[in-house]
């Protein structure tokens, strides 16, 4: 076809239709039209041969709550992104998608709108898959996965029950997180500064019989496997892995309780060496041997008294630093192992029983809570640990560093590390005591007294006891027809059809399970379904997940740290300690994206400071969203949303529409100049060779030099570190000198096998980040097949690196030496390089400097003195 230079086609479909290079850029036309097309041709379905390397891509999924929100945009958009990249640069891409779909904000919606959490649900997974197609990623949504539907929590039921039979699922009764708003249990990682995460209450404790994972016998092996991740995965997240793990070395001491033959209290402590300056003894408010030891009528009181004020504090509170420190002495004692001491045995609010033994041996000397405490009610302090080796009577505060072991018996004079070690030894050689490594980390509590989620597949029979649903009779059915309000227990509790049932062992009346599990037990293994989503035998297609698995990229906000992404790399070891895989880790990289605020505040609905996505693509387009979600800052970092700034965002791409029509106008097409079967070979040897010929010869191999910096900052920026904002910044310089030349270099001079490149590449390096201008330009520009499909450009290194001006380096202006340096070095610089030379030391060392001559790009001279 002939294409004029006032006149150019594009394919339609399958028609074709003259358009002229004048029309305006509208975004919406385009989008929809292109969003169709795309579904049509299953565009996005970026899987490929499984002799192609592969590449697994996976943003955390949705909760669906309705609309996505711009911290889903930017997650979406960041993996869409890397994605489309890596699928044109050879890689067989997964990049799937699904709904997290059950949980309590679905339910508590639902109860306020007067509407099943089911059909709630749906409804948000409908308008939330729109608007992932709308805002164009890469999504092939007929493997999308959604939790609550039964075909997946079978499969969850199915988990429960392994680790159920691995002895890692157990029922314990133990005072649990209890938001009396939600009439829910809410795990520790759940429980905000004291607050429910999702309604904001106070959380308060209650005792229940509850169901839990015994993650805390995976805590050293969640510590050690960390050397797999530190390649891939940010620092700060590990240390906020190890400090929610919380590993800590010391001893567990004996106290005999005074007064008994048969009560010893256990203490963890990480400080031996200060065991002589225990001054008193700490138990949990609800520490069961409380209760037990309380001989005085008097003293029972009192306790009461001190516990109903300690029962308004949360534990975030209590184990505050800053919180008034509360107690009352329980009237009994105990004995000091090493020199046999009686010290008092109180109850405080900074001791909490879920936390080491739930009892500390107090030392105010050398802990800042310890010696608040001690000053405030009348306790003495002994010093046992200086500085310099002296006492120190009357401290002022509490000396908590390492020093010399005073006050101390015969262990006096050592260091208190070497007293660590030598008194640990003593009580494990007097039977008072042993080495014992700690964790901070607690079993993870999975019940929930709520309807809306996978139902814990255990039957309860009068005869039989604990009985766990065979497998056959998976999944166990959320009913429909359910009373979902909450009342303390679960809904289901209330519902006979669900809970009266037959015992699988002996065929008796028997009862099921009326809990149902955390949300986050569906979305520690989501990532292995999506390797085989239509399975139907089992969780997974074992062969599938070990070509696909690990994750290569994970993608998600750091604020899952210290829950999903620990609750996921457990999952993972429980299944290769079963034999099912044969990987240790889930995700190989893990990417943490920065939350976006507005008026400095996180983007909430509840605050009602939020722009949703739709606000802006339906104003702007989708590829004005994507640009300016990717360009307002760095991609980890928190960042400020700015109207202005999507305004900019727009005024760039209607920029890039202006130049590449003007371009097609010049060119007629932009089909490659050279033509190797797949269009994508450099052809930059055939165009240095015109540069040499060319009147505009320096402006052109400026911009061709510039091209390929760019394709080199783009892929290097993006895939390597993630700096979207940066690549972006590059293509918008290229633009700018594109525009330079347009402008200063006359049509009939312009080199239109430069333009063809430049603008086809310029288009490939844009087209991940806004996938519809340039899809539509291209199309325009008389190409065949989507930009999607065409393979990522390469550079050409020695083009692309930065050109270079030979320095002269003089003594006393005599030449001694030469050197390489980028155009317009500071003289500062140039200076150091010459001073570097071996060359020039020859001359200069030993010898009085007396000035240094710097022309710059030319030389520099350095005059010597004897």
């Amino acid at each position: 076809m002939d294409l004029s230079v006032n006149q150019t086609w594009y394919q339609r479909g399958w028609k074709l239709e003259k358009i002229s290079v004048n029309e305006s850029y509208e975004p919406e036309e385009i989008e929809k039209k292109l969003s169709k097309k795309w579904e049509r041709e299953k565009i996005y379905s970026l899987k490929s041969d499984k002799n192609y390397p592969k590449y697994y891509v996976l943003e955390m999924f949705p909760y669906p709550s309705g609309e996505p929100h711009m911290g889903h945009a930017r997650n979406y958009i960041i993996g869409d992104v890397i994605a489309k990249i890596l699928s044109r640069k050879g890689y067989n891409i997964l990049h799937p998608i699904g709904f997290d779909a059950f949980g309590l904000p679905a339910e508590n919606a639902a109860i306020k709108n007067g509407m099943h959490p089911g059909e709630s649900t749906m409804a948000n997974i409908d308008r939330m898959r729109e608007a992932l197609k709308r805002m164009g990623i890469s999504y092939d949504f007929n493997d999308e996965i959604i939790t609550s539907d039964p075909d997946y929590y079978k499969w969850t039921q199915w988990f429960f029950l392994l680790l159920y039979k691995m002895g890692i699922a157990e029922k314990k009764e133990a005072p649990v997180n209890w938001c009396n708003s939600c009439q829910t249990v809410l795990a520790n990682e759940q429980v905000i500064s004291g607050r429910c995460e999702r309604c904001d209450s106070i959380v308060g404790k209650k005792t229940l019989s509850q169901w839990f994972f015994k993650i805390s016998s995976y805590a050293q092996r969640l510590l050690d496997d960390m050397k797999l991740l530190e390649e891939g995965w940010p620092e700060r997240v590990l240390s906020i892995q190890r400090n929610w793990i919380g590993r800590s070395e010391g001893a567990m001491v004996d106290f005999k309780l005074s007064g008994s033959k048969d009560i010893s209290i256990p203490v963890f402590t990480t400080r031996p060496d200060t065991l002589f300056g225990a001054t008193f003894f700490i138990l949990a408010p609800e520490h069961p041997l409380v209760d037990k030891i309380i001989e005085k009528e008097d003293r029972r009181r009192e306790i009461e008294k001190t516990r109903d004020i300690i029962s308004r504090q949360t534990d975030i509170e209590r184990g505050s630093a800053e919180i008034e420190k509360v107690g009352c002495f329980t009237g009994r004692y105990v004995i000091n192992p090493l020199d046999g001491r009686e010290i008092p045995v109180w109850i405080a609010n900074y001791v909490l029983l879920e936390y080491g033994t739930g009892a500390i041996m107090a030392v105010p000397a050398h802990d800042a809570r310890d010696y608040e405490f001690a000053v405030k009610y009348g306790i003495p302090i002994i010093e046992v640990v200086s500085p310099d080796g002296e006492n120190h009577p009357e401290p002022d505060d509490a000396y908590t560093g390492e020093g010399i072991m005073i006050n101390s018996g015969k262990f006096s004079g050592r260091t208190s590390e070497k007293g660590r070690k030598d008194i640990t030894s003593y009580l494990e050689e007097k039977g008072i005591g042993r080495f014992h490594v700690n964790y901070k980390l607690r079993d993870w509590l999975i019940s929930r007294q709520r309807y809306w989620g996978a139902p814990i597949p255990i039957i309860y029979c009068e005869k039989c006891g604990i009985v766990p649903v065979p497998e056959k009779d998976l999944p166990v059915l959320l009913p429909f027809n359910v009373d979902f309000k909450p009342r303390g227990l679960s809904p289901l509790f209330y519902c006979d059809e669900f809970v009266n049932t037959s015992c699988p062992k002996c065929g008796g009346k028997a009862r099921r399970e009326t809990d149902t599990m955390d949300t986050f037990v569906c979305s520690s293994w989501y990532f292995l379904r999506y390797c085989s989503p239509h399975e139907d035998k089992a969780a997974f297609d074992s062969k599938e997940v070990d070509f696909w698995m690990p994750v290569d990229q994970y993608i998600g906000g750091i604020e899952h740290a210290s829950m999903h992404l620990i609750y996921a790399r457990f999952f993972i070891k429980v299944l290769y300690d079963s034999g099912l895989i044969k990987f240790r880790e889930p995700f190989i990289k893990y990417f943490p994206h920065g939350i976006v605020y507005l008026g400095g505040q996180k983007m909430s609905k509840s605050k009602g400071n939020i722009v949703n996505p739709s606000e802006i693509y339906n104003k702007y387009g989708a590829d004005t969203l994507r640009l300016y979600i990717l360009f307002m800052g760095p991609a980890d970092s928190p960042v400020e949303w700015s109207g202005s700034g999507v305004e900019g965002a727009n005024r760039f791409l209607n920029r890039v529409w202006r130049l590449v029509t003007k371009n097609i106008e010049l060119a007629g097409n932009l089909r490659p100049a050279v033509n190797k079967g797949n269009g994508m070979k450099q052809t930059g040897k055939d165009i240095r060779d015109e540069f040499r010929n060319s009147r505009q010869g320096k402006s052109e191999m400026e911009l061709y030099r510039k091209l390929h910096r760019t394709i080199k900052k783009v892929t290097n920026d993006i895939l390597e570190r993630f700096n979207f904002n940066t690549a972006i910044s590059a293509v918008m310089e290229l633009v700018n000198l594109t525009y330079k030349y347009q402008e200063e270099v006359p049509d009939g001079q312009k080199n239109i096998s430069l333009i063809k490149e430049l603008t086809r590449k310029l288009l490939i390096l844009l087209s991940p980040i806004t996938p519809f201008i340039t899809e539509e330009l291209w199309i325009r520009a008389g190409n065949t097949g989507s930009i999607h499909r065409v393979e990522w450009p390469d550079y050409d290194e020695e083009i692309a690196a930065e050109e270079m001006v030979t320095i002269v380096l003089q003594v006393n202006g005599k030449l001694r030496d030469r050197i390489d340096l980028p155009p317009d070095t500071p003289a500062e610089e140039i200076k150091k390089h010459a001073f570097s030379s071996n060359k020039v030391k020859t001359y200069t060392e030993g010898k009085k400097i007396i000035k240094e001559i710097v022309i710059p790009n030319k030389l520099i001279n350095i005059v010597v003195k004897d």
